[in-house]
């Protein structure tokens, strides 16, 4: 027996019971830290491929938009091409709730993360050597993720000749 006059080999269990118990309790935490780990991860999976078909289904909406800029570019303030109009805004409403944002670019510098240089044009301005100077398509974002670059027109400097 010991001091307290608990047999030492009682003791003994207690204590190595003790830190068996401090033993599972630990990985029963860690095991709890790994499954709101693994509900997170899952979670941001998710919202990705939520995205990923948002971003699908704006570019059938984009496409739709651009063929009625096409057809409007060419129409005459009719009946019609009011309709179409008012077609138009709708749809870009419609993505606009999907959380899909136009991207402007006429003026900014060129980025080729969000463009695509369609077109060049000579500009005997230093300062406006590498700018957008037109869309010809326009680009679109969706959170931070380009989900349809634009076509631009890009600004190049080249020096005057000298006669």
């Amino acid at each position: 027996m010991n001091d307290e006059g608990a047999p030492v080999d009682l003791v003994a269990e207690l204590e190595t019971a003790r830190k068996r118990i401090d033993e599972l309790a630990r990985a029963y935490q860690a095991l709890e830290r790994d499954r709101d780990d693994f509900k997170k991860r899952l979670q941001r999976e998710r919202d990705r491929l939520i995205d990923v078909e948002r971003g699908e289904v704006a570019l059938s909406l984009l496409e739709a938009i651009d063929d009625l800029d096409l057809a409007l570019a060419e129409a005459d303030d009719t009946p019609l091409a009011r309709g179409v109009r008012v077609i138009r805004e709708n749809l870009l409403k419609k993505a606009e709730q999907l959380g899909i944002e136009r991207v402007p670019l006429l003026g900014k510098t060129f980025d080729p993360t969000v463009a695509e240089a369609a077109d060049l044009e000579v500009t005997p301005e230093a300062e406006k050597d590498n700018l957008v100077t037109a869309e010809l398509r326009a680009a679109y974002r969706l959170k931070d993720r380009v989900v349809r670059p634009a076509r631009v027109k890009v600004a190049r400097y080249v020096k005057a000749a000298q006669a």
